[in-house]
């Protein structure tokens, strides 16, 4: 990528940089060398297309918010395989591979350009230029000369602590992620929530299994397109103070509502249903969001439902599955008992279509290749867990008074997604 050599070991310690909201300069910022952190905020140009959630206080940007936002951009410390990949590529942290693509991602259309760099949005975003697969090859373990890597990366922002990475198939970008030991489950989840969202009517995105040397992993097209943005939840809720005694659920209604987006609690309704049906225990706030026109700055809707992977009691084994004892929620009730309370409407939800989910199940995980990792007892088990939630739900939808469980009892404390690696 054009530009690289701005960020070599041997240069200033502090590189002065634009943060650009793709052609629109938001605010000047001075970035460490060393670290990557943003050491200081200068020059204000349009404070509107500020990150969500960091906020401008008498004129002054908030430096501690901005530095939130820029480095949950970088590659967790807990991602799979992550401190070998480091290793590999002879880099001290994952805030260093952010800078060094120039905090260009494929899920919204901030970027940083370094004063006098000549870059434009034009010539280096990855949804309208290819880039490289060698970051993407380094952190699925492939050697590469640390010395010819070419940076240029989506990889190098993509969160989550499974193992991931960005491909061109067929010219569209997709996301191709894996599962965690011993199942490797996750990927066949995610075709599987997928299905049974279709069936339901929910937005949601939908996903393949593909393998690789004997590995299963999901795949799924990009959502996000050269106009609009991901935002995720847990920045929404940055935009309002939350009182301690407003529970996380109407927190975020809220905010939503302040900001003007319409429809939340319908799908909210349909997201904490399908949640529970396939025991999802990892739907933090940066796994669901809304989409807005980076542009105009107008409110698309909430974005389609993904990565629903951690579901189906994929790290379980088949006793655990059907006993469904410890099994949390997240992102506003640590229990799916509590949080199905916060439903307001059950009347949409076909149950008829659902009659045929434990075939789907069945077919999904039957495959030649899964069956070493996934034997029929735990299809059993997951069908059977599947379709005793399926009969509690159409019970409760039929004697539950929606929206009961407005209070803080049971709310989620930490909004962290999965550690794998514990």
């Amino acid at each position: 990528m054009q530009g690289d050599k701005i960020y070599t070991r041997n240069e200033a310690a502090i590189v002065k940089c634009t943060l650009m909201h793709k052609r629109t300069a938001v605010v000047d910022i001075e970035v460490d060398n060393a670290t990557g952190f943003i050491r200081k905020i200068n020059g204000v140009y349009a404070p509107k297309h500020l990150p969500v959630g960091v906020l401008m206080r008498r004129g002054l940007v908030n430096c501690g918010a901005l530095n939130e936002w820029w480095t949950q951009r970088s590659i967790p410390a807990s991602r799979s395989g992550i401190r070998e990949a480091l290793e590999k590529m002879d880099i001290s942290s994952t805030l260093m591979l952010l800078i060094r693509c120039y905090g260009l991602s494929l899920s919204d259309q901030y970027w940083i350009c370094p004063e006098g760099s000549g870059l434009s949005w034009d010539k280096i975003n990855f949804f309208d230029n290819v880039f490289s697969d060698d970051i993407g090859d380094v952190l699925f373990g492939t050697n590469k000369n640390k010395n010819a890597l070419d940076f240029s990366s989506p990889d190098n922002t993509s969160d989550g602590n499974l193992k991931k990475r960005w491909k061109i198939i067929d010219g569209r970008r997709c996301l191709v992620k894996g599962g965690s030991n011993p199942f490797h489950q996750q990927p066949f989840n995610e075709v599987i929530a997928a299905e049974i969202m279709e069936r339901l009517g929910i937005s949601h995105v939908p996903y393949t299994v593909i393998w690789n040397e004997g590995v299963p992993y999901s795949v799924c097209e990009d959502f996000v397109e050269g106009d609009t943005e991901l935002v995720p939840a847990w920045r929404i809720i940055q935009t309002q103070k939350k009182s301690n005694s407003t529970s996380a659920y109407q927190h975020f209604v809220g905010c939503c509502q302040a900001l003007g987006v319409k429809a939340v609690v319908p799908f909210l309704d349909r997201m904490i249903v399908v949640d529970y049906i396939i025991a999802n225990e990892d739907r933090h706030l940066n796994n669901f969001g809304l989409l807005r026109n980076a542009q105009t700055l107008e409110w698309c809707g909430f974005a389609p439902i993904y990565d629903s992977g951690s579901s189906l009691g994929y790290d379980r084994v088949a006793g655990q599955i059907l006993g469904e004892r410890d099994v949390e929620c997240k992102p506003f009730k640590k229990h799916h008992a509590q949080q199905l309370r916060l439903v307001s409407d059950f009347s949409w939800i076909d149950f008829d279509s659902l009659t045929d989910v434990g075939e789907l199940i069945t077919n999904t995980l039957s495959s030649e290749e899964a069956k070493e990792y996934i034997d029929e007892n735990r299809i059993h088990a997951i069908v059977e867990a599947v379709n005793r939630r399926i009969q509690n739900l159409r019970q409760i939808s039929m004697e539950q008074l929606p929206g009961q469980s407005d209070f803080t009892q049971d709310d989620v404390e930490e909004n962290r997604a999965k550690d794998y690696s514990l």
